[in-house]
């Protein structure tokens, strides 16, 4: 199986087409931040525009989504946010929004909000073999979580989760200056950052588990 996932894509939709392979991928999934603030006509638009080239797709809102968002994509049934799906053998959660941050962004929730939300979604995916979690917000304390001047920002709920169950891959964003991978234990974690930038993550999985490598657009 090949996966295409990637996120913050703040409305800039053009970058999209240049996504190696991504016509030919088994499914595609967006990590959140789909608009800058914007409601379902925002998202609506990203959405058609990923659908041109697949429309084997599974989002969820990030903070910088309005609430609206979120049941929109739920009306679609491909909210990964407190939710899971399975594709055989493989399970796939997610968990949307944020933790709080100094900027008041549309969907923000406590750490224990989202520790509940993930164990909603994983609780449907928790007897898969192999499992992809993505969380829009990434794991605290590690590499892909901080931000201009050394602070690390992300969610303790997400790496608390990790050091837990140690899905195969958590797949993120939210803090655009991060991109990269860091790993917490056997897990593989990967912020591709903004799209416009380039960043987006390839997934293949196969009878050896799954790999995970962050890629670049195409020129």
């Amino acid at each position: 199986m090949h996966i295409i996932a990637f996120g913050d894509i703040h409305e800039r939709t053009e970058d999209i087409e240049k996504i190696k392979d991504l016509s030919r991928a088994d499914c595609v999934i967006i990590t959140g931040d789909l608009t800058n603030v914007g409601g379902i006509d925002k998202a609506r638009l990203v959405l058609e525009s990923v659908r041109r080239y697949n429309s084997n797709l599974y989002a969820q809102a990030g903070n910088f989504d309005q609430k609206a968002v979120q049941d929109y994509l739920t009306e679609l049934h491909i909210n990964l946010h407190a939710n899971g799906f399975l594709i055989g053998n493989i399970g796939i959660f997610g968990v949307g929004g944020s933790n709080h941050t100094p900027f008041n962004t549309p969907i923000e929730y406590s750490e224990k909000e989202i520790e509940n939300f993930i164990y909603q979604g994983f609780a449907k995916v928790k007897d898969a073999a192999l499992k992809i979690f993505v969380a829009h917000a990434p794991p605290f304390n590690t590499s892909v979580d901080v931000v201009a001047g050394g602070h690390h920002v992300g969610s303790k709920a997400v790496r608390s989760f990790i050091e837990e169950h140690q899905p195969q891959a958590c797949i993120t964003g939210h803090i655009h200056e991060a991109a990269g991978r860091d790993t917490i234990g056997q897990t593989i974690i990967i912020n591709p950052g903004m799209l416009k930038n380039g960043g987006y993550v390839k997934i293949l999985i196969d009878s050896k588990g799954i790999r995970a490598e962050l890629k670049k657009l195409k020129a």
